[in-house]
Parts: C-alpha cells; sequence; structure tokens
C-alpha cells in the first residue's frame, strides 16, 4: 500500500469538514480525521493544512485533493510531499528503509500511525522553508547593523518587517506543539516501535530540534530590533522637545 501526505495549506478547517461530508470518520478529534474512503483506501487531514493518503488511485486522490482544498485556509503554493510503501509481512518485525515500511499487521490504528508521521514529516519540510526564510531575512538586518551601525529603512518598514517575520514564527509554534505521538502508541507495544522507527528514520525529532533553534535566534534578534526602534522613537521625542523648548527660549528673547 503506498501512503502520501501533501501540504496544501496553513490550516484546514476540520470541524466544517466533518460536518459537511456525508461518510462518518474512522478517528475524529480537534487536530485529526480519518476516512475510510473505500474498503482498503484511507485519506487522513490534519489541521496544520496536512492531507494523507493510503491506497488511493491517482484518479480519485485528485478528486479528493481539489474538495479539500475548498477547506483549507492561506494555500500553498509550493509542492512539499512525501511518500512511503507500506508493506505486511505477518512473521517480521517493524523494518523501515528508505521509502518503505515493514510491518506484521496493518490495522486502522497502525495506518494511522504510519500516516501521522508522514504528515509530520511533510510538515517539518514547510516549516523548516519557512524557518530558514525568516531567519535569513533577520541575519540581513544584523548585518546591515554591523556594517552600518544602525537598521535601514523606515519605523513603519522595520515594523512590517517584525510583524511578518512574528506572523511565521506565531504559526510555526502554534502547530509544532501536536507533534507528539497518540496514546495509542504507548499503549500497544507494536505501535509503539512502529512510531519509534519511523520517527529515527526520517529524523522528526532532531528537524523538529533544529526548527525550534532557529526560531530562539530569530526570537532574540526580534528582542534586539525591537529595542533599537524604541531607542529610535525615544531619541526622536527627545529632538522634538528639545527643538520645542529652543523655539520657546528664543521667543523669550525676542519678545
Amino acid at each position: 500500500m503506498k501512503v502520501e501526505a501533501f501540504q496544501i495549506a496553513e490550516e484546514i478547517d476540520l470541524k466544517k469538514f466533518r460536518a459537511e461530508y456525508t461518510t462518518l470518520p474512522v478517528i475524529a478529534n480537534s487536530s485529526e480525521l480519518l476516512y475510510r474512503h473505500n474498503e482498503n483506501q484511507f485519506f487522513y487531514l490534519l489541521s496544520y493544512g496536512v492531507v494523507a493518503f493510503a491506497g488511493v488511485d491517482n484518479l480519485a486522490e485528485s478528486a479528493l485533493l481539489k474538495f479539500i482544498r475548498t477547506y483549507a485556509k492561506d494555500h500553498v503554493t509550493e509542492d512539499y510531499r512525501e511518500d512511503v510503501t507500506v508493506n505486511v509481512k505477518p512473521d517480521s518485525g517493524v523494518i523501515f528503509d528508505y521509502n518503505s515500511i515493514t510491518i506484521p499487521e496493518l490495522s486502522p490504528n497502525a495506518l494511522r500511525l504510519i500516516m501521522l508521521n508522514i504528515s509530520q514529516s511533510v510538515a517539518l519540510d514547510y516549516y523548516e522553508a519557512l524557518s530558514d526564510e525568516i531567519l535569513k531575512n533577520t541575519k540581513k538586518m544584523t548585518r546591515q547593523l554591523e556594517q552600518t551601525g544602525r537598521l535601514r529603512g523606515s519605523q513603519k518598514e522595520l515594523m512590517q518587517f517584525i510583524g511578518k517575520t512574528l506572523s511565521i514564527k506565531n504559526s510555526i509554534v502554534d502547530d509544532l506543539y501536536i507533534f507528539d505521538a497518540p496514546d495509542s502508541a504507548w499503549e500497544n507495544e507494536l505501535l509503539g516501535r512502529i512510531d519509534d522507527a519511523i520517527k529515527r528514520t526520517l529524523d522528526l525529532r532532531m528537524r523538529y530540534r533544529d526548527i525550534d533553534y532557529k526560531l530562539k535566534i530569530v526570537h532574540e534578534n526580534l528582542t534586539v530590533f525591537t529595542d533599537i526602534l524604541q531607542n529610535r522613537e525615544s531619541t526622536r521625542l527627545e529632538w522634538i522637545i528639545i527643538i520645542l523648548i529652543m523655539i520657546e527660549v528664543v521667543h523669550l528673547f525676542w519678545k
């Protein structure tokens, strides 16, 4: 069975989708919906904008993606996707190669766990690109400070840059907090081994820590930029006050 995951948007309205889609979900909570499309076909929606398919043919997959996009917000135009082949061998252990996983049995919970980890891997690719973008922008600003001793641009432009950077940072932080294994992985030994094998092979924990480290750097830089803007505004107000006092003194002498 082939499992594919796509980052289609920054958010999917799961509540609205569940209310309007006629089929009942196999698994449902505030952050995920798992549906059985046909007997051995499933699709999986995650609140942070990822859709995954298992055993769904290309034609049905395209139709479902088009339909699900109507419930998505802030669509992602770049192509973020990942796929893995799931093999079932009753006497085998849990074996994860580069693009395939072999497991002894396939249950809805095992499939959901595989789809969840593949979806998280795609989301991490997307968030890594976002964190690289804001880190690149903050490095550009720090180079300006190093070379000229000040931040170029008007206060409005600098505030817009800080606002955009904070918006991206908040988007990442809001979604990364749910990147945990479901309770079933802790309660079932096989599911726990599947979860651990996928996470180690896809390096999910290390990639998460890398993004978190970049965000900390960005946060420190934004704090410095905000302080500089506040000092710039304070200096501007001080000069205004000085000029007004000088005008008043000149006026008194003139009288």
